[in-house]
């Protein structure tokens, strides 16, 4: 028995009944041979055209324009076959199996594309979507196979057959894959619609920044929450059945994950109350660096030499943090150097304070200056101290070009950097007189 959604079933059968010398069999074929040519020739000419115009425009617009690219060919080839099937059906009658198949196909081709570029602009390109873009193709079109076949009727009613029941719920594993299904569907949009509220407030200039973090972790950590409560009742599955596993999730925060739940509760705090933001240099737990991340669990500290650490975000509430740029991120460096007594001080300080100023990572204000820091053994010690405009690019760099400057500037004027120096003074045999013997 031959059933109406099996359309494969069907198309054998008309073959068996009419022959391949059926007029409207080679007709059809003809339409889906033209259709699939015409599409393939105006996607090339629309490809053409949208690589020509590469990263130009907004966001937006090239996400349509990619978008546009990737449907263009099976949207074009399903329109022309039912354009097709429209002007066969004025000259002749009969079953239309094949163009009813090839519209199956085509409209399962644009699906695909379509999930597979949603799924790589939602996670932003992940490696994970480029790997599994074929194998999520696959199972698309094995479904749609199935289905044309007239297999998944009957997978669907076994799977429905190992059912259970949950109180007054009746759940099946259709059910629960069918659910599983709505949760990815709804999630997929969720976070798609989270990314895109993330860019759009991260873009905006009249909220501070950590105001802006705060508001996108919470509208996307609603929209999962408000993803998973849409999803299950699609199922027939009762809100009030996840009371069990709420509670459970109770008890397992108070007792095994307190500690994951303060670091949350943490990150929330250190967002709200702005005692650091990214971009600020600080020192916590014998690390410092610069702040690069601020997720709800832990902070992304990034020390000079390049290394980054992950810092939780409990050990930022209840520590001391060293905030170099809370309220002003530039700081006091001092840079030691030694000049031989009989020097010129007034002139010696006088040209490391010039030389400082006319460095672009000095601070104006307050100015730098030269000082008298102590008499010492083998010279005089100063002291050029200046504020640094940009704490967070390091500081060797910026020592490497005032010592030079100052190498060269002392030269000039003949200043002199002293070195530890020892005489050794070297007696004659008949300067000594002989030690008088006992």
């Amino acid at each position: 028995m031959i059933e109406k959604h099996n359309l494969l079933a069907e198309l054998i059968s008309d073959i068996h009944q009419h022959g391949l010398n059926s007029a409207l069999f080679w007709w059809q074929v003809a339409v889906i041979a033209v259709a699939l040519l015409v599409a393939w020739l105006i996607s090339r000419q629309v490809r053409r055209k949208i690589a020509a115009q590469g990263e130009t425009g907004s966001s937006a617009l090239r996400f349509g324009r990619e978008g546009l690219a990737r449907v263009w060919f099976p949207l074009n080839a399903f329109l022309l076959v039912k354009v097709g099937q429209l002007l066969l059906q004025q000259w002749l009658s009969g079953p239309f199996k094949p163009l009813a198949m090839a519209s199956v196909l085509l409209m399962a081709m644009a699906n695909i594309r379509v999930l597979v570029y949603v799924l790589r602009h939602v996670f932003n390109n992940a490696l994970w979507v480029r790997r599994w873009e074929r194998r999520i193709a696959l199972m698309i079109w094995c479904l749609y196979a199935l289905h044309i076949v007239g297999i998944l009727p009957e997978i669907t009613e076994y799977l429905d057959s190992l059912a259970f029941n949950v109180g007054k719920t009746h759940i099946s594993l259709l059910t629960i894959l069918y659910g599983l299904f709505s949760v990815a569907m709804t999630m997929l949009v969720a976070m798609w619609i989270g990314r895109e509220t993330e860019r759009r407030l991260m873009k905006s200039e009249t909220l501070d920044m950590n105001v802006r973090v705060v508001l996108v972790k919470i509208i996307q950590s609603a929209l999962v929450v408000l993803a998973v409560i849409v999803a299950l009742p699609l199922v027939g599955i009762d809100l009030t059945v996840l009371s069990v596993f709420g509670g459970a999730i109770g008890i397992g925060l108070g007792f095994g994950l307190q500690k994951i739940a303060s670091n949350y509760v943490s990150g929330f705090i250190i967002l709200l109350d702005r005692s650091v933001k990214l971009g600020d240099m600080i020192q916590v737990d014998n690390r410092t660096g610069i702040i690069r991340g601020l997720t709800s669990r832990y902070v992304v500290l990034r020390s000079a030499d390049g290394t980054e650490a992950l810092i939780p975000n409990e050990t930022l509430v209840t520590s001391t943090v060293v905030n170099q740029s809370y309220s002003d991120k530039s700081i006091w460096v001092g840079l030691p150097v030694q000049v031989a007594y009989g020097t010129d001080l007034e002139l010696a300080t006088k040209l490391l304070a010039d030389i400082a100023s006319a460095h672009p990572r000095v601070c104006d204000t307050p100015a730098p200056g030269g000082f008298v820091a102590a008499f010492a053994d083998s010279g005089i010690n100063l002291t050029l101290g200046f504020f640094l405009r940009d704490p967070e690019n390091g500081q060797l760099g910026l020592k490497h070009d005032l010592n030079m400057a100052i190498w060269k500037a002392f030269a000039e004027h003949g200043i002199e950097i002293p070195y530890p120096r020892r005489d050794v003074y070297v007696h004659q045999a008949s300067d000594v007189r002989e030690a008088p013997q006992a």
